[in-house]
């Protein structure tokens, strides 16, 4: 019995060893940071001139990454806002609903993106009556999200949104209830946004 009591006090200090080895770990350990991007598009839509859309950009990442490392950023997405005058547009010839798959490109000042970020979805949805209307992009497990490789040298590396986003999208036609394909562009209107904060290289 006292072999085994023995035995048992030993586990049990391996064990808190263990785990607060775990907890020192976990609290060095890089932590995540949400990048945010922001900016003015001008839009193709079907049946009506450009339009400006309200885009914005989110990727999660690292709070810093190593000099020449390789990293994969999540929770890929953003939002596009439709303002109100442009929904009354889609209304007039017949729109009230949207779905589809989003591309968005991302460049980098200094270190390097293996392409851009496709199959971002678009969830259908059959708008209200009125007023602006906000779009989800959402980075889903078929979406394709390329790796940054940061430069060489330590400081810090500027992420932007590039240009154009583009869109396969189906617009939905109330009258019928039907989708008709549609294929959007969108360019900056003065200047590409730049993700914020910046990434700090190590």
């Amino acid at each position: 019995m006292t072999r085994l009591r023995n035995l048992s006090l030993k586990a049990m200090a391996t064990a808190a060893a263990v785990g607060t080895l775990s907890v020192m770990v976990a609290g060095v350990a890089s932590a995540d940071t949400a990048y945010n991007a922001a900016g003015t598009y001008r839009c193709t839509f079907p049946g009506i001139p450009l339009q400006d859309v309200a885009i914005t950009a989110t990727l999660t990442g690292p709070d810093s990454i190593a000099a020449g490392s390789t990293v994969t950023p999540t929770n890929v997405g953003g939002t596009a806002t439709i303002s109100a005058a442009v929904h009354s547009l889609l209304t007039a010839i017949g729109y009230d609903g949207i779905r589809g798959l989003a591309t968005v490109p991302v460049t980098a000042a200094s270190g390097t993106v293996s392409g851009p970020a496709s199959g971002l979805e678009i969830p259908e949805v059959i708008y209200p009556t009125g007023g602006p209307i906000t779009v989800n992009i959402n980075q889903v497990a078929t979406s394709s999200i390329p790796t940054y490789t940061a430069p060489a040298a330590a400081g810090t590396d500027t992420l932007s949104v590039g240009t154009p986003i583009t869109a396969a999208l189906q617009f939905h036609k109330k009258s019928n209830n039907t989708w008709s394909n549609w294929n959007m562009s969108c360019t900056p209107k003065t200047s590409a946004p730049a993700f914020s904060p910046n990434f700090t290289i190590t």
